[in-house]
């Protein structure tokens, strides 16, 4: 499996980016909290299988995505989803140009077009937040053709063999509607939890390597009390967010650790309970 990791990474490293591409190369730097996860998300994006990502918000999906970027050195051409996309949105739109003082019409390729001819990876993030009709245009994208007949200019598109897509959703939150089957059967699934334990202390300290040991401490106690009773029910999944965290560790280099956690946590939760829960986690591991 390995060997075949290698040998898709030394053939993707090989093309040639302009540097408009290189620019959307990802940082890397995702720490998998579950043996194999990570190499296995590299072996399906070998196999060009269509890869969907699981899990909370802040759990790292999106950062994992930059990182198979970073592996195979393949820009990310990426697409935010909501209520609004629609099929201009992912697959560009025409326009008037002018050439020799002529207005002339030329298509500007969306997303999708131009990662399937410049062999990018296509980013699709929340894709369970797009329109259930707005999202069939890219079964053919998906599934063995990997090919697409644009709507707006009749162009037969076969995709660049580098070309991979990344899919990422949050279930059951708000604005969300559950994925298709016919979609969501064109994706590897791989489910992305929060990382824990030394995985983020690590990851505290290499982002953090001036703060102070004791805010590590409250920090990485704080995560553990949260992840627990995201557990027994008492709190919501995204309370225990390692990106929120993050963000809690930064305010709380210039202020009182209490404050930065309620800025950072508490105040993002609906419910009044929980918010209070999240204080006097935190409130019992500052002296």
């Amino acid at each position: 499996m390995i060997d075949l990791i290698e040998r898709e990474r030394q053939i993707r490293t090989k093309r040639l980016h302009s540097e408009k591409d290189i620019d959307l190369i990802g940082s890397g730097g995702y720490v998998s909290p579950i043996d194999f996860l990570y190499e296995d998300v590299l072996i399906a994006v070998s196999l060009k299988k269509p890869v969907l990502l699981k899990g909370p918000t802040g759990a790292g999906k999106t950062k994992l995505a930059e990182t198979v970027s970073h592996f195979f050195s393949q820009p990310v051409q990426s697409i935010n989803c909501s209520v609004d996309l629609d099929a201009e949105s992912l697959l560009g739109f025409k326009t008037i140009v002018i050439k020799e003082g002529t207005n002339v019409i030329e298509f500007v390729d969306g997303p999708v077009v131009e990662a399937m001819k410049k062999g990018h990876i296509l980013y699709i993030d929340e894709i369970n937040m797009a329109k259930s009709e707005t999202l069939p245009i890219l079964h053919s994208v998906l599934d063995y053709r990997r090919m697409l007949t644009n709507p707006f200019t009749g162009e037969v598109i076969k995709a660049h063999p580098d070309f991979s897509v990344i899919a990422a959703i949050n279930e059951g939150y708000i604005g969300t509607t559950p994925m298709n089957e016919a979609l969501k059967n064109r994706f590897v699934s791989f489910t992305i939890p929060y990382i824990s334990g030394d995985l983020l202390a690590n990851l505290f300290h290499n982002l953090f390597p001036d703060a102070q040991e004791e805010l590590h401490t409250l920090m990485l106690n704080l995560a553990s009390d949260l992840m627990e009773q995201v557990k027994q029910g008492l709190l919501a999944e995204d309370a225990a967010s390692i990106r929120s965290l993050q963000y809690a560790m930064e305010l709380a280099h210039y202020m009182e650790p209490l404050r930065a956690i309620n800025y950072a946590i508490a105040e993002k939760l609906e419910d009044e309970q929980e918010k209070r829960l999240v204080l006097e986690l935190a409130s019992s591991w500052i002296k």
